[in-house]
């Protein structure tokens, strides 16, 4: 057992923009700390997910080895829709990705629709551990702090971007360089949860999905926006 990380899983969120598929928790050791947003900004440091993730982080009984993880998620259902990590990254020593264990993930994602986002950009080792995943069927979306950021993840060409955006921004737009930015359909419409969007599952399209600051964060996404 790994135990500088800890993780919980829940079968059915209880985020109603998530919808009810299996969520993951990774405690907050995972996050590195190039993040703008690790301390401030991050939209699970405030309210239940923010408790949720502490909880976790911090040993309680709700925490689950990585060993039960990856059995749990190679225990979903073919097809199974489920997102890893509605709080944390990619396990590894700071900036790194651990390849051993994100091996693990994508091989118990098998027939499986699993996707996450990570920060772990700047460590060009985990360049090819990224591309890996997204073509054997873990999709893991690269998280920009803006923008023009998001040209910059795009070029690696190594899987799909997303994006934070300043809060003002509420339709589609385009980055410096021309590319598409969708915005999350999720937070466009009550109607509409990740169960029933799946564009961030997409490893191979071609658009940008777009967050909108909002909420007890916006303040610091706002300021990132001009960095």
């Amino acid at each position: 057992m790994n135990s500088k990380y800890s993780f919980h899983i829940s079968l059915k969120s209880f985020n109603v923009k998530v919808g009810k598929i299996p969520v993951t928790t990774s405690s907050r050791n995972t996050c590195p700390t190039s993040c703008p947003m690790r301390l401030t900004g991050c939209y699970a440091n405030a309210g239940p997910l923010a408790i949720h993730w502490n909880k976790v982080s911090e040993g309680d009984k709700r925490v689950i080895s990585f060993e039960s993880l990856i059995d749990t998620i190679a225990g979903l259902p073919e097809g199974q829709l489920w997102r890893h990590n509605q709080a944390g990254d990619l396990c590894g020593n700071n900036e790194e990705i651990d390849a051993v264990m994100l091996q693990k993930l994508v091989n118990a994602n098998t027939n499986k629709k699993g996707f996450t986002y990570t920060h772990k950009t700047n460590y060009i080792e985990n360049h090819q551990h990224i591309k890996n995943a997204n073509k054997n069927g873990f999709t893991i979306n690269l998280s920009a702090n803006n923008p023009a950021h998001a040209d910059e993840l795009a070029a690696l060409n190594i899987g799909p971007v997303v994006t934070t955006l300043h809060s003002a921004v509420t339709e589609n737009t385009t980055t410096p360089q021309g590319r598409k930015i969708v915005i999350c359909p999720a937070i466009k419409k009550d109607n509409v949860s990740c169960s029933t969007c799946q564009l961030c599952q997409k490893a191979n399209r071609s658009v940008i999905v777009g967050f909108p600051s909002h909420g007890a964060q916006k303040k610091k996404v706002d300021a990132i926006q001009h960095q």
